[in-house]
């Protein structure tokens, strides 16, 4: 452990009454109390780390207010790059990755959908999962644009009937791979149609 030596002891003597003056020099600077004394503590640090490049008998308050303007301006010139934490912003945004019960809800819509008539199912997975524009939705279902539509309304009416009710019919599939059974339904379809 180090031992202080006589020049720190020194120098914190000089440096200890000059604070107030310091924290009232941030204070016209920021405008804001809080950021003053941030601003404050900040010459602070950096005044007692270079205290090795003060000169004994000079002007130690002209020193520490040099060095506390100089951090003033260095962090205005990085504000732009921050903004402050809102946290109505932030709540809205920070989703977790994991969603648990996610896996389970699309499985749910994954089991309601295959109660759907084949050309109503057939249609919402190539527009809804596969995200085709419904131009190609109906080449590939060889029928009109508008029934296409038409099929695509009726089917998320009718999973929105069963998702309400809560009578989905089970099977012997695990939820895991809801997501991968849908997008397989999609490749077959569209691999129909190509052939």
């Amino acid at each position: 452990m180090n031992r202080p030596c006589a020049t720190d002891e020194a120098f914190r003597a000089e440096l200890v009454p000059i604070i107030p003056h310091m924290r009232a020099f941030a204070r016209s600077l920021t405008g804001d109390a809080t950021s003053a004394d941030d601003l404050a503590q900040e010459a602070l640090a950096k005044a007692w780390c270079g205290r090795a490049s003060y000169a004994p008998g000079t002007n130690m308050k002209a020193w520490v207010f040099m060095i506390l303007r100089n951090q003033f301006y260095s962090d205005k010139r990085r504000s732009w790059r921050q903004m402050p934490l809102d946290m109505e912003v932030a709540e809205n945004t920070l989703i977790a990755t994991s969603n648990p019960s996610g896996a389970i809800e699309l499985d749910e819509l994954r089991r309601a959908m295959s109660t759907l008539p084949d050309e109503h199912r057939e249609a919402l997975i190539l527009v809804g999962v596969a995200g085709l524009p419904y131009e190609e939705a109906a080449m590939i279902c060889g029928c009109p644009v508008g029934t296409i539509k038409s099929r695509v309304c009726r089917a998320r009416a009718r999973l929105a009937e069963l998702l309400d009710s809560g009578f989905i019919p089970a099977d012997d599939l695990s939820c895991d791979g809801a997501m991968d059974r849908l997008i397989e339904a999609s490749q077959r379809l569209q691999m129909r149609a190509a052939a």
